[in-house]
């Protein structure tokens, strides 16, 4: 039986546009065994364009609001007229949430949070763990956790295992090594730039085998430290040593196990925030199916 360090409270933010995505993450809190006191705040923000909606959105605050406190659990709400994804971030630098919670399709969605748009900022600026919920809802059966062997992962690993899943559930993991390394070197432009990298030298057969040698014990070792750590929790896991691409082993493995829920650490934005460090997070949450919670690497608080 697994166990939670964390078992009296827990702070949630819900973003809430009452679209399907929406109700699946309502519906996904609703069905995880929550701490008593578990605090969630819904919030709907509104655009000056959808001003003459306002009734609307409070009526879907006021719906959300009585579903959740039929299931026992402390809601209130906030509807706030500006942008979504800078209103999202702002109430959660108030409330220090342990969780950010937002209902997404997909890449491509046209409906609800956009993917590319209001989502990724929350996930890309945000300095909390953000869980991203597709429709339709989906019980939580199979978690994978995708590690890197990374202070960040390390830090997403914490917080899985004190997570409040469902008691029944499977758990795999996994860790993704590099390409092996090509044996000649990098063709280099003349005459050369300063910002141009120097060739790699010529590496020999038995060199690229020692390399991967090593790579294999180094990607070996981790999965037999984390797969230990999940079984002293309860958490036997299913484990796969995969290399190539990182994001694209990821999301088939995804698709070829049904798993319903992915998590990774991230690094977040740099300091002139302009590029996702953590660019497997991105694609993992562009293009798996399922739900995905990235766990920050600034969180102020671990469950």
């Amino acid at each position: 039986m697994r166990t939670s360090r964390f078992q009296h409270s827990l702070n949630i933010l819900l973003a809430d546009d009452g679209s399907p995505h929406s109700q699946a993450a309502i519906r996904m809190l609703c069905d995880l065994p929550l701490p008593t006191e578990t605090r969630i705040t819904a919030l709907t923000v509104f655009t000056p364009l959808q001003s003459s909606d306002h009734a609307r959105f409070r009526q879907t605050l006021e719906t959300t609001r009585a579903c959740l406190q039929e299931k026992g659990l402390n809601a209130s709400t906030e509807l706030q007229l500006g942008y979504p994804a800078e209103k999202i971030i702002e109430l959660a630098e108030q409330l220090h949430p342990d969780l950010i919670v937002i209902g997404a399709k997909g890449l491509r969605a046209t409906l609800g949070i956009l993917l590319g748009g209001v989502a990724q900022q929350v996930v890309e600026y945000a300095d909390w763990p953000v869980l991203i919920v597709r429709a339709p809802y989906k019980p939580i059966q199979r978690i994978l956790f995708a590690t890197d062997g990374s202070e960040y992962s390390q830090r997403a690993l914490e917080y899985l295992v004190d997570f409040p899943f469902p008691d029944q559930f499977e758990m795999h993991l996994i860790h993704v090594m590099p390409p092996a390394p090509e044996p000649y070197p990098l063709i280099q432009a003349w005459p050369p730039a300063p910002e141009i990298v120097q060739p790699a030298p010529f590496l020999r057969p038995e060199e690229i085998e020692n390399i991967l040698a090593e790579q294999d014990l180094r990607g070996t070792e981790l999965i037999q430290r984390i797969t230990g750590a999940l079984e002293e929790t309860g958490n036997p896991a299913h484990s796969r040593l995969a290399r190539g691409d990182a994001a694209t082993e990821i999301i088939g493995y995804v698709k070829e196990n049904g798993i319903d829920l992915v998590v990774v650490g991230s690094r977040g934005l740099s300091q002139v925030k302009s590029w996702l460090l953590g660019s497997v997070s991105r694609k993992i949450i562009h293009y798996s199916d399922c739900t995905v919670l990235v766990v920050k690497s600034g969180a102020s608080r671990h469950l």
